[in-house]
């Protein structure tokens, strides 16, 4: 499984709903970070150490304020890592893969 797309109508059922854990991108088109971050979320996600332990989503907080503000995204790209529904881990700003893997062995317990 890939990144997810997913919206305001989508959210419940791919981030609140779903049982185990979820990262979640937020970002936007013209965010030079996040389209640094962008490809290396997506080889996380089809990576074999998380495909089957982890689900990943992004969300355009432009298309989705509402959301973005909800969950207090001010600057982008924030990423929050929600288990079982609930947010776990949320941290803000570009990463390197080494950088990301260190946030998700915070919560892959």
């Amino acid at each position: 499984m890939s990144v997810v797309q997913t919206n305001q109508g989508t959210f419940q059922n791919d981030v609140l709903d779903h049982k185990g854990l979820v990262f979640v991108d937020f970002y936007a088109d013209w965010c030079g970070p996040c389209k640094v971050t962008s490809p290396l979320i997506e080889e996380l996600a089809t990576s074999g150490a998380y495909k089957d332990k982890i689900k990943f989503v992004e969300i355009d907080v432009d298309e989705n304020q509402e959301l973005a503000g909800k969950y207090n995204v001010f600057s982008i790209p924030t990423f929050i890592i929600f288990k079982d529904g609930e947010p776990v881990n949320q941290f803000v700003g570009a990463r390197d893969k080494t950088g990301f893997e260190d946030e998700l062995k915070k919560v892959l317990v």
